[in-house]
């Protein structure tokens, strides 16, 4: 199909929540026994980098026994009839294993570490496990690819730029609440529709062209996708 319309994608906990992958929403601020600050924060690291460590190799085990959902499976379809670019606020990796072919981590990905003294070096790991040995070329230690609370995000002017393109924008399980992520929505096109899946209440009452699908991601995408191909195919 010549021409296809982008499709930009903002997704959130919401969508890989059906996967298994319990969100920070819904676990009170904490993850598990952890309260957040204590584990993905710059001074977390400097403070017990064993505990922070430990953490997002729990992290990893958990998302090896995850499986991407129809809601990631619908997106990578979507490739068929749209330009689809994805933009996650998630650091799992379900999205790539669904198939989808473009996708910005904001945050990071959990499946990767990087050098301590030199950001730029980044490295796919082989299983979940990172230890204090694991040591970048330059010798010193790796942490997690993550952009802890209280970091610059630096994928944020890419996105903005990807909204900015955007000839319809879907929101999908993320109540858009935390920024610098939530601004992505002020970049949108004024002429472009805007697709919000989610079980919940997300205030966006200043925004134009909005239609609210009040269900969880699988079941909404499976609404959306329906919705906007049938369009496509009639015009």
């Amino acid at each position: 199909m010549p021409n296809k319309k982008k499709l930009v994608v903002l997704s959130g906990a919401g969508i890989s929540a059906e996967s298994g992958l319990r969100t920070f929403r819904e676990m009170g601020g904490l993850w598990e026994e952890y309260d957040v600050m204590e584990v993905a924060s710059p001074q977390a690291w400097e403070r017990d980098p064993e505990l922070v460590t430990r953490f997002y190799n729990e992290r990893r085990k958990q998302l090896l026994n995850c499986q991407p959902n129809n809601a990631h499976l619908l997106l990578h379809e979507l490739e068929t009839y749209f330009d689809v670019e994805i933009i996650t606020q998630n650091v799992d990796d379900l999205h790539e294993r669904a198939g989808s072919s473009k996708i910005l981590h904001l945050h990071g990905e959990l499946k990767k570490a990087r050098s301590t003294i030199d950001p730029d070096l980044i490295y796919e790991l082989d299983n979940w496990e990172l230890t204090s040995e694991s040591r970048c070329e330059k010798g010193s230690r790796l942490r997690p690819h993550i952009v802890w609370f209280g970091e610059a995000v630096p994928a944020i002017t890419e996105a903005s730029v990807l909204v900015s393109k955007a000839d319809i924008l879907v929101i999908v399980g993320t109540s858009m609440n935390v920024y610098p992520a939530a601004g992505l929505i002020d970049y949108a096109p004024s002429h472009c529709p805007i697709y919000i899946i989610d079980p919940n209440e997300v205030n966006m009452s200043s925004y134009g062209q909005r239609t609210f699908i009040k269900e969880k991601a699988s079941i909404g995408m499976k609404k959306l996708f329906k919705l906007i191909v049938s369009q496509s195919a009639s015009k």
